[in-house]
């Protein structure tokens, strides 16, 4: 697209979100909700409350529905498994499968042959 369509274009969509806005402007039911918002936080300011203070005394039970605390279970530490391999005497100790020599061997004599090798 060239430089000058994409101006263009972008001239278009900005005068159609200028039209919106005016349009909003003229809206009696923003008007009222912005004033609404401006007496709310001038009343918040003049007595040195926050939203979350007011939520709070409104509905106590609102700061328990909406941030449950979940605790993070832990993991069980990996078990050390120590592979030997028989062909060639190699020892491979390891917490987890994602080891370059394992894989290797996985490769070359197959998973389920490379597992017997284990030991815990």
């Amino acid at each position: 697209m060239s430089r000058l369509a994409e101006f263009r274009k972008l001239e278009q969509q900005l005068a159609q979100q200028l039209a919106e806005l005016e349009s909003l402007k003229n809206d009696d039911g923003l008007k009222v909700e912005i004033e609404f918002e401006t007496k709310l936080r001038g009343l918040l300011g003049e007595y040195g409350f926050s939203l979350r203070n007011v939520i709070d005394l409104l509905d106590p039970e609102a700061s328990r529905r909406s941030a449950p605390t979940v605790e993070k279970a832990s993991r069980k530490p990996r078990q050390l498994k120590i592979y030997k391999n028989p062909h060639t005497g190699e020892r491979v100790e390891t917490k987890g499968g994602n080891h370059k020599t394992l894989k290797e061997w996985k490769s070359q004599y197959g998973a389920e042959t490379v597992e017997s090798w284990a030991s815990h």
